[in-house]
């Protein structure tokens, strides 16, 4: 029997080609919002208070924020390597730190229906928003809003080279909000400051430039930790063309 496999993919950044959140503060929000941004860089808050703050200062239509969302872009090889971890049967969740209106709008674009675990951005009527944190835990090390350790410390004690519920837990990233993270997940494939803290820290990893060369490499892990077998189907992960 084949050990599952859960995979854990970043979206800003990694996915998308820039940081959504950004992009769309940018266009839409009060330019107060660059102070809480540099408040956050600095230290002075966490990354939960930082995203609060500044989808409050947003002044955007749902149908203006949606439309600039169906312009973000992407890796244009994401869809291939999705396609390769549906070909070999991988439950893939999208795990952001950014937001699920955002992070959603994309995939569907792209065709893909998969979880997608992110801070709740709550329209509140007219040009309003107010953003929710599902997924915060009050002992996050990164006092993130998308608790991301939190999915791989789950079942805090490993056996052997996976976790105590028998699940090996993948990661790919490349940002800020992935570093815990990456300290709990089974295999690290990073990119950008991902991969500058992983080497900082030790962290063995698997560095990437694009989702077009981690194909490769991604699929090399796989054959190591768990081969492929004649007639493997999807588990988890639905493509719609």
């Amino acid at each position: 029997m084949h050990q599952p496999i859960s995979l854990f993919i970043d979206f800003d950044g990694t996915i998308s080609r820039e940081d959504t959140t950004d992009l769309i503060l940018q266009r839409f929000a009060d330019p107060g919002w660059e102070a809480v941004e540099d408040a956050w860089a600095s230290g002075k808050i966490g990354s939960r208070d930082c995203m609060a703050r500044q989808v409050a200062l947003l002044r955007a239509l749902p149908a203006d924020l949606d439309g600039f969302a169906g312009g973000i872009e992407v890796d244009p090889d994401f869809p291939a390597f999705m396609a390769l971890c549906r070909r070999r049967g991988l439950a893939v969740t999208v795990l952001s730190d950014g937001l699920d209106r955002v992070a959603r709008s994309v995939l569907r674009r792209l065709g893909f229906d998969v979880p997608v675990l992110s801070n709740r951005l709550r329209w509140q009527g007219g040009d309003r928003w107010q953003l929710e944190f599902p997924h915060a835990r009050p002992d996050c090390a990164s006092a993130a809003g998308n608790c991301k350790c939190s999915r791989f410390s789950a079942s805090v004690v490993k056996v052997g080279p996976k976790l105590s519920d028998g699940r090996i837990a993948a990661l790919v990233g490349d940002g800020r909000s992935d570093f815990c993270a990456a300290e709990q997940a089974d295999a690290v494939f990073a990119k950008g400051r991902l991969a500058a803290h992983c080497d900082r820290s030790g962290i063995r990893h698997t560095a990437f430039s694009g989702f077009g060369d981690l194909a490769p490499l991604f699929e090399d892990w796989l054959e190591r930790v768990r081969p492929a077998a004649a007639g493997e189907v999807p588990n988890g992960l639905r493509h719609h063309a």
